[in-house]
């Protein structure tokens, strides 16, 4: 990534993003890493309590989101190694759950705040490190700092029973 000019705030971030469930539903985590265009990097996990893996992936690319326009971000470019959120964030595929529809429109309403954002499918193999932090969340059942509000309110809404749902793929 090209260095920003002298005094200037970074611009331009690079992100990885994980999310996992053992159980599927089960416990579940998110691993978050962020890198400005200086090489500077923030991490994060998140403990989400008990859900699917899906909404896992889509819980980390909402925090994900939110940490870069908190950064002040103007272009992103998201790796995941989860072809079903990649290809649903492109368009490839459509959304067919109703609660997935919910994290997708959400992600789509902060992505429209950062001029360009582009995804990548990555294997897991390159995306070690927010894998290792999502599983760090589910072994700690701990969260680095506390998930954005709003993601906590998709999260509640099935824990609480105020949506009925079919399955979530």
């Amino acid at each position: 990534m090209p260095s920003p000019r002298p005094g200037t705030k970074p611009r331009v971030f690079s992100g990885r993003i994980d999310g996992g469930a053992r159980g599927n539903p089960g416990p579940a985590g998110i691993g978050v890493l962020l890198e400005d265009e200086t090489g500077r990097r923030e991490a994060y996990y998140g403990y989400l309590g008990s859900t699917t893996n899906n909404v896992a992936e889509y819980a980390a690319l909402l925090v994900l989101l939110h940490r870069s326009l908190r950064r002040g971000a103007k272009q992103l470019t998201i790796h995941s190694d989860s072809e079903l959120l990649v290809r649903q964030m492109l368009g490839e595929y459509r959304v067919k759950s109703p609660r997935l529809q919910r994290f997708h429109a959400a992600a789509r309403r902060l992505m429209a705040r950062i001029p360009n954002v582009s995804f990548l499918h990555v294997p897991r193999e390159e995306n070690r490190e927010a894998d290792r932090l999502a599983n760090q969340a589910m072994d700690e059942r701990h969260s680095s700092e506390p998930l954005p509000g709003d993601v906590a309110e998709l999260l509640e809404a099935r824990a609480q029973g105020s949506l009925s749902f079919g399955g979530e793929s």
